[in-house]
């Protein structure tokens, strides 16, 4: 391929053969039913027990759930898919300026998940951004499109704000004090992928992701409304998860796992490609502070098994999942398990 990028303009007839995957782990998309009964949950509901126990029922049965009258306003979220198209139909010299496969790197234009580990790359580019601090890392982010910088910094306020409401809620259906998971994990991270899949020549043969579970502790995902595309793992089957209008799915990662002490489950999930239209998600990831200790909480080991995994901080376990492969194996039970 001439370009590192696949949002390169070039259109493919075939699909080059590192993308191919082998015949055992393709995405089978006939065989892939549409998820019923997503939980969609509704924020704006005055009864806080009801939200409460929705939560525990989506986390303990499906370990994610969609949610609707968030507070994030509508004008931010069609802002932020706006810039977001509009930076990946930049030219392909202008949108190099910005590539790295470095994964250290906290502002970033890259393309598959981990280009120079992974035998079979991914159908996916993608722009990477810290956004906490804000003062710290907006004047590093992309200055084109030139309203990039504020409407991205807008969204992210937003979405911090329900993050932090949704770990409340999350921390009182494990009878926890609402402000325990936000104790623990000390003044968050926050990062956002700009997933960008452009039209596949073949879909049936490669992902966008693949399976995977998210590493941090909190994914908040604005999908695309007009393309579908992201599929989670339900009682051993893959389902479709379409998009709901005004909605975000909600994904726990494996941070919550850990300090559930595995009473919810991270979910594994993948992003499927499609041959007509380009897709785009923008995902919101929440992480520990590099100091926090994560541990299962100490009221939930009261039991016969005690606690299933051993404390560790967020950069001991980010460098163990960044050094593996993204699929066949849960990071948390390989290395964290007791």
């Amino acid at each position: 391929m001439d370009t590192k990028v696949i949002s390169s303009g070039i259109q493919y007839s075939n699909l080059p053969e590192s993308y191919v995957r082998p015949e055992s782990d393709r995405p089978r998309l006939s065989e892939v039913s549409a998820c019923e009964n997503v939980p969609v949950i509704d924020l704006g509901f005055e009864d806080r027990t009801k939200i409460v126990q929705q939560i525990a029922d989506a986390c303990k049965s499906y370990g994610f759930f969609q949610v609707i009258n968030h507070g994030v306003s509508m004008e931010a979220v069609e802002k932020m898919l706006e810039v977001a198209h509009e930076f990946f139909k930049l030219p392909v010299e202008e949108k190099m300026k910005l590539y790295s496969d470095d994964p250290s790197k906290t502002m970033r234009l890259s393309t598959s998940f981990n280009v120079n580990k992974e035998k079979v790359h991914n159908w996916r580019d993608y722009l990477r951004l810290h956004c906490y601090p804000l003062d710290k890392y907006v004047p590093e982010w992309p200055s084109t499109p030139p309203s990039f910088k504020d409407i991205v910094r807008h969204y992210c306020v937003e979405v911090r704000e329900l993050g932090y409401r949704l770990q409340e809620y999350i921390s009182e259906s494990l009878g926890l004090e609402k402000d325990y998971i936000k104790n623990v994990l000390g003044a968050q991270g926050q990062h956002m992928a700009v997933n960008y899949y452009p039209p596949c020549p073949q879909p049936e043969l490669t992902y966008g992701l693949p399976g995977h579970t998210d590493p941090n502790a909190l994914t908040i995902l604005l999908q695309d409304l007009q393309v579908a595309g992201l599929q989670v793992l339900k009682d051993d089957k893959w389902v479709a998860v379409n998009p709901v209008p005004n909605a975000f799915v909600i994904n726990l990662g494996d941070q919550l796992q850990a300090l559930s002490n595995g009473v919810y489950k991270s979910v594994w999930h993948r992003a499927i490609v499609n041959s007509d239209k380009p897709r785009l998600s923008v995902a919101s990831f929440l992480c520990p502070s590099d100091e926090a200790l994560v541990s299962p909480a100490k009221p939930l080991t009261e039991n016969e098994f005690g606690a299933i995994y051993k404390g560790f901080t967020y950069p001991e376990y980010y460098s163990k999942f960044w050094s593996g492969d993204l699929e066949k194996i849960h990071c948390l039970d390989l290395h964290f398990k007791n």
